[in-house]
């Protein structure tokens, strides 16, 4: 009877490698949006604030009519500011880098997304009327002083993106040298000989072959847990929306200031709708990925590859928070969500 060459563990784990091209092209485009983002940052960052203005004279113009007439302008004070915290969260922002990076680098299921993303916004329009609030109302101090207030609110939610960004990068290096080290036990290599010898395999959830067809239970556990979300929404929330700082302030000088509080969570409410479409849009992005790679990463590679994707989000919050800290802008000037 002829023998049968042996199949070395070597070829098999060679042909795994060839076939994780969704890995490499995935990580390839968010190298490209980086460099491109940097590229075009102070443009976009310029025209963002002109176009902001422009919205904020059509909000202080509303506003001047629901001092006149409180109860047809206040219909149109809620639409416009509806529509304005829509639009204003299509701009350039820091929370949308915080969201789509963890996102996208990040096992996690889709209510536990959508409710991220509109905790972070709503949270970012209530820090808006507690800051006015007390500054203004409570501590009777000045619009100047108020302003310095927000400013430095932004400074400290870069820095806590920046801290982030260095806690996703120190938890994927741990875990990836855990998984490395359970990739040197001999078990590793007898499920890609099966798999290599089992021609007419049909996978299914709980075939045993040795392959990841979707995210573990525990894998999206990891990084997801309260913690960790509570630092995401403090890294998008801390920092209050520029828009609803305007409003309440003015309302507070016309002496409206509960329509004020009322523009500021409807702006709130229009921003986490805008964000959470983008939240739901990363969310199938990265199923998509998952699902062309499903059958193409043995088990064992799995969770090292979640590391690798988390390590890089790290990285791109930690340069985005020092790009963003060292091009802050001063105070009374704010950038979108």
């Amino acid at each position: 009877m002829p023998i049968k060459p042996a199949i070395t563990a070597a070829q098999p784990q060679l042909v795994s490698w060839r076939r994780l091209w969704p890995l490499p092209f995935f990580l390839l485009l968010l190298a490209l949006s980086c460099a491109a983002l940097w590229h075009y940052w102070p443009r976009i960052l310029l025209a963002s604030i002109i176009w902001q203005r422009d919205l904020h004279q059509q909000l202080a113009s509303i506003l001047q009519q629901v001092k006149i007439h409180p109860q047809q302008a206040g219909i149109s004070l809620a639409l416009f500011s509806l529509i304005y915290g829509v639009i204003h969260a299509i701009g350039p922002g820091h929370g949308k880098v915080v969201i789509t990076t963890y996102l996208a680098t990040h096992p996690s299921r889709l209510k536990q997304s959508l409710r991220l993303t509109f905790a972070s916004a709503m949270v970012q329009g209530l820090v808006a009327v507690l800051l006015v609030t007390l500054v203004l109302g409570v501590f009777q101090l000045s619009s100047r002083q108020l302003h310095q207030s927000s400013f430095w609110l932004e400074k400290g939610s870069f820095i806590v993106v920046i801290l982030l960004g260095a806690m996703f990068c120190w938890r994927a290096i741990r875990q990836g040298i855990q998984q490395l080290f359970r990739l040197r036990q001999p078990a590793a290599p007898v499920f890609r000989r099966l798999h290599a010898l089992d021609k007419g395999h049909i996978h299914h959830g709980n075939c045993g072959c040795g392959h990841q067809h979707l995210p573990q239970d525990s894998q999206l556990q990891t990084g997801t847990g309260w913690r960790t979300q509570a630092a995401v929404v403090l890294a998008m929330g801390l920092r209050p929306c520029s828009g609803a700082i305007m409003v309440l302030l003015f309302s507070k000088v016309l002496g409206v200031y509960v329509w004020g509080v009322l523009s500021a969570v409807v702006m709130a409410l229009g921003t986490a709708l805008t964000v959470s479409l983008v939240g739901f849009l990363v969310f199938y992005s990265r199923e998509l990925a998952v699902r062309l790679s499903k059958d193409r990463t043995p088990t064992l590679w799995a969770p090292l590859t979640w590391s690798l994707l988390a390590f890089t989000g790290g990285l791109i919050l930690i340069v985005a928070g020092i790009m963003l800290y060292q091009t802050g802008v001063d105070a009374g000037v704010g950038v979108p969500f």
